[in-house]
């Protein structure tokens, strides 16, 4: 059994209790009270298919069952490996009723990535879908568990669980009994995780080799509820739409905690597609949408925006990065809905954020002031260098993750020695005490919302065996913020094109995210005096092409 009780440090957890801003619950008490309150009141809408509250509470308790009835023991770390939908949130519900940490691994992960969280996590299930849409079949799983140690039990899911298709559901390849089933639901109570424990593991990109995983406990997601409340102005009448990736950050508190807290229905997209977006947001009576920059610069360039009737909408929750004040003032114009913005990330959770009630500069130009319960410094070279208002931000609060798992080295760059956790970014506080992203500290490229890391594309390019030498760079581009580019050194006169190298690293295993969208072949890369590649000649390269309209992705 691994350590995952209790493991946030006492005199910080009586402090945010004393605080209010933690307490004693746990989503499992949430659903538990609305299954009994609002049974037949819809929890969930995904891909045309619903559920109520009655049926998450109960679906969730038998898939709990399962997990327990398969062997899985307390503490034992089950890798979740869904598509955005309501099944996912069933099984994080049943993982925290069975008393499991779940390892949540984003839908589009490429077979590297998904080694590497499962390897660096121990985790000793692997949830996926069943046979007939499952990325993970038995023969694959075999293959798997011969690279992870750890890795015991294979659990297949339908994609939609309902109650007459619980029987489908296999372990090892086989189906638990009903005895097995019944005599471990009555398990549960004596097994569920409480708000302190390691409640879900999830990865970020970092600047440098394969991603980090990040340990979170459930009350720092019900104090980020309680921040989101406020900023939105949200109540049990709000309809949600996430268009975010479940298992991370943003994702988490936009679908899997608030809209549930609240009671309220999540409207949940498999893929996003801003013209569908748009459709449900008409057709659910959407109130609150919640999105990086790419998907609402997608939204705001389909012609359904002006189409659709999007009275419903009262509020955008967006932020994370910089956002673009001319697009979402432009979104906020046309669709009628209040712009909301954060900053924060993955392992901080929520540093900053702005409210309905700020005025458009704020809301639309800032990424916000320093939040209730939450303390806010700026930092250079690990020194506090907030009166000078330009800096590397650190927060510390309720939000803040346990840090990542089994990396000591990563975590004394995460944190600073008195507990704030730092971003990868710097920013300046203005005279209305706002905060505003104005350059990167990390070797990232931010696509659409997503980290990439410059040094894991380099790695796989290296791979290829015409390459010499490799500089990931970010292109800027109007709808993702930033797209992968890479420079590449060959080894011979022989060519390669961009074609030849995503086919080359899709079957080494890059998840797509990862993939580079430009390709400049250069006969040599420059060099610093030091010997190391260039990457700010490149950079200006970049600019410069950009500026003049000559980058082609051909």
């Amino acid at each position: 059994m691994n350590d995952f009780r209790n493991l946030v440090d006492k005199q910080r957890a009586k402090q945010y209790r004393d605080e209010g801003w933690w307490g004693e619950t746990t989503l499992t008490d949430v659903v538990r009270d609305h299954a009994q309150r609002i049974p037949k009141q819809v929890a969930f809408v995904a891909e045309g298919q619903v559920i109520t509250w009655e049926e998450y509470d109960e679906l969730s308790s038998e898939l709990a069952a399962i997990f327990i009835a398969s062997g899985l023991e307390e503490g034992d770390r089950l890798a979740v490996l869904l598509p955005d939908g309501y099944t996912v949130h069933v099984a994080y519900l049943a993982s925290e009723k069975a008393g499991l940490t779940a390892v949540g691994i984003g839908a589009r992960a490429g077979s590297r990535e998904i080694l590497h969280i499962l390897s660096r996590s121990e985790a000793v299930g692997l949830l996926t879908l069943d046979e007939d849409t499952n990325v993970a079949s038995v023969e694959e799983f075999k293959a798997i568990r011969k690279e992870v140690a750890s890795l015991q039990k294979h659990i297949q899911v339908p994609a939609f669980l309902k109650s007459e298709n619980l029987g489908k559901i296999l372990v090892n390849g086989s189906e638990p009994t009903p005895d097995e089933i019944k005599s471990s639901s009555l398990k549960i109570d004596g097994r569920r995780l409480g708000p302190d424990d390691l409640f879900i593991i999830n990865s970020t990109s970092g600047t440098t080799g394969l991603p980090k995983c990040v340990m979170h406990t459930q009350n720092r997601h019900f104090y980020i509820h309680k921040i989101a409340t406020l900023m939105g102005e949200l109540s049990s009448d709000d309809v949600v739409l996430s268009a975010l990736p479940t298992p991370f950050g943003f994702g988490l508190w936009t679908a899997h905690f608030t809209p549930a807290i609240l009671g309220a229905p999540t409207v949940i997209m498999e893929k996003f597609s801003a013209d569908e977006a748009l459709r449900l947001v008409e057709a659910e009576g959407v109130t609150v949408i919640c999105c990086v920059s790419t998907q609402f610069i997608m939204m705001l360039n389909s012609p359904d925006l002006r189409l659709r009737d999007l009275t419903s909408l009262k509020v955008m929750f967006t932020g994370g990065e910089a956002v673009p004040f001319e697009k979402v003032r432009d979104f906020e114009n046309i669709s009628g809905a209040s712009v909301v913005q954060f900053y924060g990330s993955n392992e901080s959770g929520i540093a900053t954020g702005t409210y309905m009630s700020d005025p458009p500069k704020i809301r639309l130009e800032s990424g916000g002031r320093r939040l209730p319960g939450t303390e806010l410094k700026l930092f250079k070279d690990g020194v506090d260098v907030t009166d000078s208002r330009r800096g590397q931000p650190g927060s510390r609060g309720p939000a803040s993750c346990l840090g990542y798992l089994n990396d000591p080295e990563a975590n004394s760059q995460l944190f600073t020695n008195d507990g704030f956790v730092l971003h990868a970014d710097i920013c300046t506080i203005d005279g209305d005490s706002a905060l505003h992203v104005v350059g990167r500290l990390s070797d990232l490229i931010i696509r659409g919302g997503k980290n990439i890391s410059a040094a894991v594309v380099e790695e796989a390019v290296l791979e290829h065996p015409d390459v010499a030498l490799v500089a990931a760079v970010a292109v800027p581009d109007e709808i993702f913020g930033e797209r992968v580019g890479v420079f590449v050194e060959l080894i011979s006169e022989r060519n390669i094109s961009l074609s030849d190298l995503v086919s080359f690293l899709g079957e080494y295993g890059l998840s797509k995210e990862y993939w580079p969208e430009y390709l400049f072949l250069k006969e040599e890369l420059p060099k610093s005096s030091g010997g190391k590649i260039a990457k700010g000649v490149l950079k200006d390269e970049i600019a410069k092409l950009h500026s003049a309209g000559e980058i082609s992705r051909s």
